[in-house]
């Protein structure tokens, strides 16, 4: 249903073992000596067996060791220049499920390039903090080539002031203490507030919903310093919209949102435009302050919303990042739209789903952007430039599906959509 995600040029680790030509030994073992061949008195025999037995015998004893060492300045070799455990941290504006999913997905990635030793993060329950998973992966994630700072979590809580603490702190660290080489900075805010700045070291910027858009980096083809990366899957909500359509095949399509210039990048706003021209659809839209510390309030904004766009006419709604969405809001910020018949499509993805959206993109999708993480850092360690490598992939097309609201709002999913669908949900949670 869709091609693969674009993987970095840099190839996985290879074998490490030692190889020697068949029948041969490494010069540095000590030559073991064979019996001497001479004339020697039948009395003076023992002697001469044990003149030779002992060389046979320490050669034996030694050999495990000579192994060993061996092996070891073998992998040594072939180890990529500049070789070294790289020690890393992570900066975020606040907790977000979708950080999660890419961590966890980052880490497993890291896991199969032989990056780390284990990659196998538990993603926590009902939390979307990802503190607990960096705790985990600086305990577990073993090997010599990365560290995860114990002390290398930095997150803003979503509090502006606390965002420029954050980001003095971490950039005092980097200029000052020297002691970070390598950065993962997910979302929005830590990418903006990293990506100004003439850092000595990588930084790569994860989950943001259009790096461009967010004046991250300049274009797709150039990120503007050399240090720096941030993935981007071009036209991504794009084509999440026209997936939508190919379902519903909706005339009028309703969107809510904040109408400033971080509300209409946070949703890529233009991506959703493109799309609704593209097919011909008409967008109808509800707009007002979602962004606040008081999800309640935003929450109860974002359900007059979906009445309005209910009385608008509204035949299928794209369910935007949103503040309001929470998890212990859900149906009834959903239940206007439920009772009206009209199908749900989340940009966020699978917790939406969970909670009573119709549709989404399945959790491995943003596995595969973490994945993809991956390779960039593998690349890096290798030697190459943040600058130089290809930001771009494509995540496969996969879906999840709510049957309950399915059900509630009398939809029999055809087959062919049930065969796109990897996660089924049968309630709201």
């Amino acid at each position: 249903l869709g091609r693969g995600p674009y993987l970095p040029h840099a190839p996985h680790p290879q074998d490490h073992r030692p190889r020697h030509p068949a029948g041969t030994i490494p010069s540095r073992y000590p030559a073991c000596r064979s019996p001497s061949g001479n004339d020697v008195p039948f009395g003076g025999f023992m002697n001469t067996i044990r003149r030779a037995v002992a060389p046979l015998l320490v050669c034996l004893l030694l050999l495990p060791l000579l192994l060993r060492d061996s092996a070891l300045a073998a992998a040594d070799q072939n180890r990529p220049a500049g070789d070294k455990a790289w020690r890393v941290i992570y900066v975020e504006g606040g907790p977000f499920s979708d950080y999660q999913r890419i961590f966890q997905g980052l880490a497993l990635g890291l896991e199969e390039r032989g990056l780390i030793r284990n990659g196998h993060v538990p993603l926590p329950k009902d939390s979307e903090e990802v503190r607990g998973m960096w705790e985990w992966l600086h305990r577990h994630a073993g090997g010599n080539r990365l560290v995860f700072l114990a002390d290398g979590f930095y997150s803003a809580e979503w509090d502006s002031r606390q965002r420029e603490k954050v980001r003095q702190d971490v950039l005092r660290r980097i200029r000052e203490k020297k002691d970070v080489d390598m950065v993962l900075a997910f979302g929005t805010w830590a990418g903006q507030d990293l990506a100004a700045q003439d850092l000595p070291v990588p930084v790569i910027v994860s989950s943001v919903t259009n790096a461009v858009d967010a004046g991250i980096i300049p274009s797709v083809e150039d990120s503007g310093r050399d240090n720096l990366i941030a993935p981007i899957e071009p036209d991504r909500f794009k084509r999440q919209v026209l997936l939508f359509h190919d379902i519903f095949a909706f005339k009028k399509l309703g969107i809510a949102y904040e109408d400033t210039p971080a509300g209409r990048s946070s949703i890529a706003l233009n991506e959703i435009e493109d799309a609704a021209r593209e097919l011909g659809v008409t967008l109808l839209r509800c707009t007002d302050t979602f962004d606040i510390q008081d999800t309640d309030l935003a929450s109860e904004r974002l359900l007059a919303c979906h009445k309005k766009l209910v009385e608008q006419g509204a035949e299928a709604v794209y369910l935007t990042y949103n503040v309001g969405l929470q998890a212990s809001a859900m149906r009834n910020v959903l239940q206007p739209l439920a009772d009206a018949h009209i199908p749900t499509f989340s940009q966020l993805g699978v917790p939406d789903v969970v909670h009573g959206a119709l549709l989404s993109v399945a959790q491995s999708n943003a596995a595969e952007e973490g994945r993809f993480s991956a390779g960039l850092v593998e690349a890096i360690l290798k030697g190459a430039r943040p600058r130089d490598l290809s930001p771009v992939f494509e995540s496969p097309v996969s879906m999840a599906l709510n049957l309950f609201m399915a059900t509630l709002i009398g939809w029999n999913p055809p087959l062919e959509v049930l065969a796109a669908v990897d996660e089924f949900y049968q309630e709201m949670k």
